[in-house]
């Protein structure tokens, strides 16, 4: 016997979190009946398990690395009909975006199917750190940048320190390039840490995860993840 929450992770249906929040809602069901409590337990191999009507089966995972472009929602599904993520990627499984990128921003995210390996790399207490590239209105100073090193408060708390750089500066354009690596998650931050100095975000991409860039990719791409990257980035998530 398992706890459900896990089973429908380990489907494929969804993070493990999610589950957590379907099971609340009653939208599953084990062998006919509606399960509302959290860690109740079901067995895998004989008991029918569905969610919102569709009956679950263990998948064999998978995981992706795709190169969001701008205007694509880092979602399963979207309700105003615009393009998501998981349209983008040739399969037939039930994959969903670890993490998200906002709706203008392009870059590096990961989509899988396996429950448990994205809600490890979603938990807080794990810094995978993540770089981004932001071309920004006007041109930071050092003092600037360094407090955004040092940590930044903003309307949910104080950032952690981040590592900043300046690519370039063009003062007669009126912006800059600046490269910023985080390992937190909250909604927006890069763009909100920005704005907290003076200087909003004009295009931002995500250019690498951990170890992993987007080398070789073009905008709208993406390439299954070797199993030794998975492996390490499970490794990666818990040191």
């Amino acid at each position: 016997m398992e706890r459900l929450q896990k089973i429908i992770a380990q489907a494929g249906v969804t993070s493990r979190r999610k589950a957590e929040t379907l099971i609340g809602e009653g939208r599953v069901k084990v062998n006919g009946t509606v399960v509302k409590e959290l860690g109740s337990k079901a067995d895998p191999g004989t008991d029918e398990i569905e969610v919102d009507g569709v009956p679950i089966g263990k998948e064999e995972p998978v995981y992706f690395l795709l190169y969001k472009p701008q205007g694509v929602i880092s979602s399963v599904d979207d309700h105003h009909g615009r393009k998501t993520v998981t349209e983008m990627i040739a399969t037939d499984k039930r994959v969903y975006p670890v993490g998200r990128l906002d709706y203008d921003t392009s870059g590096l995210i990961i989509l899988t199917n396996d429950g448990d390996f994205a809600n490890t790399l979603m938990h807080p207490k794990f810094r995978i750190h993540k770089t981004y590239i932001a071309k920004v209105k006007g041109v930071p100073s050092k003092q600037k940048l360094k407090t955004l090193e040092k940590g930044i408060e903003l309307e949910d708390g104080k950032t952690a320190p981040a590592k900043v750089k300046m690519i370039k500066g063009n003062k007669q354009k009126d912006n800059a390039i600046v490269e910023l690596t985080i390992h937190e998650g909250r909604n927006r931050q890069v763009r909100r840490m920005l704005e907290a100095i003076g200087h909003p975000v004009e295009k931002l991409k995500r250019e690498q995860y951990g170890f992993l860039t987007l080398k070789g990719l073009n905008a709208g791409e993406f390439r299954e993840l070797k199993p030794h990257e998975v492996k390490k980035l499970r490794e990666l998530a818990v040191t």
